[in-house]
C-alpha cells in the first residue's frame, strides 16, 4: 500500500475553476482513483441528503473541501504517489508497514 493524491479540475456553476485533490491509502492508482470517486460520490449522497459530509476515514480519503454545485472532470483527474510538500505528519493512522 502506498498514500496516493488524485487531483481533479473541477468547474463551479459561476465559471470559477480549481482542482479538488484527494489522498489516501491505496494498492496502485487505479484503486486510488476508484477510492477518491466513492468518497466524493459519499460526500454528494450525504449533503443532498442533508447529512453531515463524512469526515476522513481511517485509510486517508475524505471530501472535507466537498464544494455543493461543482462539477469534477474525472477524465482529466490525474493519479500520483502522494508528495509531502509542507512536512505535514499523516499520523499514525497512516503509517506505512
Amino acid at each position: 500500500m502506498a498514500y496516493y493524491e488524485v487531483n481533479v479540475p473541477m468547474r463551479s456553476p459561476a465559471g470559477n475553476s480549481g482542482v479538488h485533490v484527494f489522498t489516501g491509502l491505496a494498492a496502485d492508482p487505479a484503486t486510488a482513483l476508484r477510492l477518491a470517486q466513492q468518497t466524493y460520490r459519499a460526500a454528494h449522497e450525504a449533503q443532498q441528503a442533508g447529512r453531515t459530509v463524512p469526515g476522513k476515514r481511517p485509510d486517508g480519503w475524505g471530501a472535507c473541501g466537498y464544494r455543493p454545485g461543482w462539477q469534477l472532470d474525472w477524465r482529466a483527474a490525474t493519479t500520483t504517489l502522494w508528495k509531502d510538500l509542507h512536512g505535514w505528519p499523516r499520523g499514525s493512522a497512516f503509517r506505512l508497514a
